[in-house]
């Protein structure tokens, strides 16, 4: 019996009138015959035709670009950067609307994403539905910040420069990332070729000069003499183990927040807008109100930003315990915080390690967990924690509602929630919750 051949529907067009914006930056469209596209490039409301990108027969939908505006909306712009547009550079998601729709679209992602995997609305979630801009991201139509402090730029077989193409390995050549904040635009990267590199990431620290790139070679490439346009640490991915080793310069970056400096190793996470990482501390902190003596849990704690913020607040008499996978990040914590003896960074998983610390009640806790969320387990083991309030900080608005719905189940409801616009021009969006537990009838 033979297998009967799947048709490619890739090249296909289709004229399609553009209906609600959809999680992972794009809107939903419908073929005449019932299709369903999910389309880049376009806005709701608009008449566009649509050529298909990936998909078959089978395909449960297609994803397509808007390659034609037949009736634009008026949110609309001509997008900024000559390398965003179908079939170019897939980092930014919203080049082609303004910037207050941005944030409007990303909020009706949220309510949609809260609606659909919580069962709220945006007043039960006690958030008034809006994303705010970070500091000084108000721009007018045209202008964009320049808010990207790491830039992972991919490198081609001819070692030149660029990003990826939206879900591609293909390189989009560019010679300068509109959103990529100054200090890693004047490093100079795409001015130079990179032969034998697959990956140049360069990263340049808010509140410190502290710039550095990390080189991560070809199988068998060799590293080349790095001369930028700036001074600059280097650092290279080891082939076979995957880490990171220190070539010249520092192996860390210096950030600031919430007046204090943290040392950032190899690469580690540190949030990538200049703003963000004050931004969400204050939003996590007014949210907690922690007091003195309070004991409290930072999962997911990364150098250790929301740990020591707490202990910053919870005093003398309080005590703070983080928990971080990343064996760099954990060494890190331990030296940002080294000067508030009652904290404790501990290194591992959370799901692992939380149940061996035979902790049973808490007063505060924040997670900040990877873009899957925390899971079902987790949730479940935090709630039974009995904490007075929980912050969670989400970069992913679908993961934050299913966790959210977890726990729900386990007697924790959203007392607040706040969505911030710290990715602009993409579609991503950060929000922070503040959960705590439903009052039982007298």
């Amino acid at each position: 019996m033979q297998n009967t051949p799947v048709s490619s529907l890739v090249g296909e067009e289709y004229e399609v009138e553009v209906g609600p914006v959809a999680h992972g930056g794009h809107c939903i469209a419908r073929t005449e015959a019932g299709r369903v596209l999910f389309v880049r490039h376009a806005l709701p409301g608009e008449k566009v035709v649509a050529r298909v990108t990936e998909g078959e027969e089978t395909s449960r939908f297609l994803r397509a670009d808007a390659i034609t505006i037949l009736e634009p909306s008026k949110d609309r712009v001509e997008a900024p950067c000559p390398f965003a547009g179908p079939g170019k550079c897939g980092g930014c998601d919203w080049q082609h609307a303004k910037p207050g729709a941005q944030r409007r679209l990303k909020g009706e992602v949220i309510a949609e994403q809260l609606l659909r995997l919580a069962g709220l609305t945006p007043e039960e979630a006690g958030w008034d539905g809006t994303v705010m801009p970070a500091e000084g991201d108000k721009l007018p139509s045209g202008e964009v910040p320049q808010w990207r402090t790491r830039v992972q730029y991919a490198i081609d077989a001819e070692g030149h420069a660029g990003l990826r193409k939206h879900r591609s390995h293909e390189v989009e050549i560019i010679d300068h990332c509109m959103i990529a904040a100054q200090g890693v635009s004047e490093l100079g990267i795409e001015k130079r070729t990179w032969e034998g590199m697959a990956s140049v990431e360069a990263i340049a620290a808010s509140g410190s000069g502290d710039r550095q790139v990390i080189l991560t070679p070809k199988p068998g490439g060799r590293l080349p003499l790095v001369e930028l346009d700036k001074p600059v640490s280097v650092l290279r991915v080891d082939e076979k183990d995957g880490g990171v080793h220190r070539v010249h310069g520092r192996a860390f970056v210096r950030e600031r927040a919430d007046e204090r400096t943290h040392r950032v190793g190899s690469g580690g996470f540190w949030q990538v807008h200049p703003k963000a990482a004050d931004t969400l501390m204050k939003a996590v902190m007014q949210g907690l109100l922690p007091r003195k003596g309070d004991s409290a849990l930072d999962l997911y704690c990364g150098v250790g930003l929301f740990a020591g913020a707490l202990a910053d607040r919870v005093g003398e008499q309080g005590a703070v315990l983080g928990i971080e996978s990343g064996k760099r990040a954990v060494e890190d914590a331990r030296h940002n915080l080294a000067g508030f003896p009652r904290v404790r960074i501990e290194q591992g998983k959370v799901e692992s390690v939380l149940p061996r610390t035979g902790i049973t009640d808490v007063d505060l806790i924040v997670l900040d967990p990877p873009r899957a969320g925390a899971g079902k387990q987790t949730v479940h083991h935090l709630a039974g924690l009995g904490a007075r309030r929980i912050a969670y900080v989400a970069c992913d608005p679908a993961a934050l509602a299913r966790d959210i719905s977890y726990f729900a189940d386990r007697g924790y409801k959203v007392r607040t929630l706040r969505a911030f616009d710290l990715f602009p021009m993409t579609h991503h969006v950060e929000c922070v919750a503040i959960l705590e537990p439903v009052k039982k009838d007298a």
